[in-house]
């Protein structure tokens, strides 16, 4: 029986390729020179970006999202981003990564997909939807059906097998 999964990744590989362009933009940016920002993953769920000045620190923000969208990372894969103050007369701000579906989210979209009417399953798998049918037909537009919604994470589909 035919099947994909659906879930909601962030390839890591990608991400520090764009945290170390982003470093090195910071680096190498004039109007950054003296202000002592950096970026960082830290831990396996967020990005941290640090600055001297809270208008640099925006800038760097800003710099992160090009570097991201540029990578292939779906901007709707990290939230959060406010600015606070830290010791010492610096700035942060953190990014958590959107890293699997939840529970809630999982039963949104299988409720979508139950109410598309066509003849497939859909089963929560921990932190993934797996879709079943008969036919590749109807899986593709179960695909085609959730790329159209308007959904807060990013999807991937994934191990379709016949």
């Amino acid at each position: 029986m035919p099947s994909f999964d659906v879930v909601s990744q962030v390839d890591l590989q990608e991400l520090r390729n764009a945290i170390d362009q982003a470093a090195r933009e910071f680096a190498n940016r004039f109007d950054f020179r003296g202000t002592d920002t950096t970026v960082e993953i830290s831990g396996e769920d967020s990005v941290v970006v640090e600055s001297s000045a809270e208008g640099r620190l925006e800038a760097g923000n800003q710099v992160l999202r090009e570097k991201l969208i540029k990578r292939g990372i779906d901007p709707k894969a990290v939230s959060g981003g406010e600015v606070k103050t830290v010791g010492g007369g610096r700035v942060r701000s953190v990014w958590a990564l959107a890293q699997g579906i939840g529970q809630a989210e999982a039963k949104q979209l299988t409720k979508h997909i139950r109410d598309s009417g066509l003849k497939v399953q859909a089963q929560v798998q921990g932190d993934q939807v797996r879709v079943q049918g008969k036919k590749r037909d109807d899986l593709q537009e179960v695909i085609q059906l959730l790329k159209g919604l308007d959904f807060d994470l990013p999807l991937q589909f994934i191990n379709m097998r016949d």
